[in-house]
């Protein structure tokens, strides 16, 4: 199973995410400054596995190829593969059909993150060989998700968001597949939503007898598709980062782990981390809370940020309250007039200019 590929579905509209994905892909927002679709790329060449399909929609895929690359970046070899309409995984799967060349393979969800990568996953179904592998992991609202119904490790049923669910276990977006997961991808029918579900082929799988197993997620998972998802992933990630300060400080203080980027300049200011401080930001007689990512050319000055992200380019100035648990996309500006709120929780897309009277 040495030529196990990679596929990373990185279609979808975003929606939930608007109006940030107007204007840029969702696995592109970035998590602690770097793209979420990144984090499933490196996850991937971690474990082995170099040779990479990306599905992308004709909306966001040519931005998502600008800025990911051939792969060289990541140690992989990335390619394009266009899925002209969101008709559901299984979809997507067959759509890779001639990328994957009926081999074994993982499949990715671009918009999700997993603390401890997937290298043990990958490694159990080299071991073992079954038809499929799942990743699963405890939620305490199983009824939002796919869920298994387990014996021991095999999995015997999948019922997609059931109003009584079989057990707490829900399907984290990490699949492993042989290659009967095509015939199964080709012998369903669309469900009620029109989209051919990856879980109705796996439960074909199970029921032509098929070795369906299951892998526990110990670590933290995330699916980064809305606003307080992407900043619980942020603050996840945050918890994860070490000291490092590059960047310039005048009459400034860094308490605890916090990032500053090399051409970054701090000035009057705190920051508390975990934070980070992206190249050639400018944070001037401001504080930045815990759990905020500044990413690259972003200007603070007289304004108080916590738990928030602030995309390239943008700024925020003069206001008397703290802004928290915002997501600015690039290019904002952000300012104040008279009579402001005491805070300021906002979702705002690319090249706003918003000024609070």
């Amino acid at each position: 199973m040495e030529n196990l590929k990679g596929l990373i579905l990185s279609g979808g509209a975003g929606t939930r995410l608007r109006p940030i994905t107007h204007t840029s892909a969702k696995q592109l927002v970035p998590v602690a400054n770097k793209p979420v679709l990144f984090y499933g790329i490196e996850a991937l060449v971690e474990a082995g596995v170099k040779e990479i399909g990306i599905v992308i929609a004709p909306e966001t895929g040519s931005e998502i190829a600008s800025t990911t690359g051939d792969g060289s970046a990541f140690g992989a070899s990335i390619t394009y593969i266009d899925q002209t309409e969101p008709l559901g995984l299984a979809h997507a799967v067959l759509t890779a059909e001639e990328f994957l060349q009926d081999g074994p393979f993982v499949m990715y969800l671009g918009d999700n993150l997993l603390r401890d990568g997937i290298t043990a996953l990958v490694d159990a179904f080299r071991a073992s060989r079954p038809d499929a592998l799942i990743l699963l992991t405890r939620v305490p609202d199983p009824g939002n998700y796919g869920v298994a119904e387990l014996d021991g490790d095999r999995v015997v049923r999948l019922v997609e968001k059931p109003e009584f669910p079989p057990s707490d276990l829900a399907l984290v977006g990490v699949y492993m597949f042989g290659p009967s997961i095509f015939e199964a991808a080709k012998a369903i029918k669309p469900s009620g939503r029109g989209e051919l579900e990856i879980t109705d082929a796996i439960q074909r799988l199970i029921d032509g007898g098929k070795r369906v197993e299951s892998h526990r997620v110990l670590g933290w998972w995330k699916d980064t598709g809305q606003l307080d998802d992407m900043l619980e992933a942020n603050r996840l990630v945050l918890e994860d980062i070490e000291r490092s300060v590059d960047g310039e400080l005048v009459d400034s203080k860094v308490e605890g782990r916090v990032v500053v980027e090399a051409g970054a300049r701090l000035e009057r200011s705190l920051v508390r981390g975990p934070a980070i401080i992206g190249a050639d930001a400018r944070i001037t007689d401001a504080y930045v809370g815990p759990y905020t990512s500044i990413d690259s050319g972003v200007t603070v000055s007289r304004a108080e940020v916590e738990h928030s992200i602030l995309l390239s380019g943008s700024s925020v100035s003069d206001l008397d309250s703290r802004m928290e648990a915002s997501l600015l996309g690039r290019n904002v500006k952000l300012s104040r007039g008279d009579g402001l709120p005491k805070t300021l929780r906002m979702i705002v897309g690319d090249n706003a200019e918003i000024r609070i009277p």
